[in-house]
């Protein structure tokens, strides 16, 4: 390690704590990430979340406009 340390331009002490930090990291699993990462993800859920609700919302209207439509071709065939 002191050899790769001093590789980096940096000290021993520093590279043992960021691969000390590291391994806490990996120790705690995908869902210690940055809080970045989770904040991205949560962004992206809710994201979606709309996109969901609006495409809904789309659907009924289209069908509603199928129905006006369907409604005024039969009225004006009289």
């Amino acid at each position: 390690m002191t050899e790769v340390a001093r590789e980096l331009g940096i000290s021993p002490e520093t590279l043992r704590a960021w691969v000390r930090k590291d391994d806490d990291a990996r120790d705690k699993g995908p869902s210690s990430g940055s809080g970045r990462l989770d904040q991205a993800a949560d962004d992206r859920d809710e994201e979606l979340k709309r996109l969901r609700k609006l495409t809904v919302e789309q659907a009924k209207t289209i069908e509603i406009l199928k129905k006006a439509t369907a409604f005024f071709v039969k009225e004006s065939d009289r």
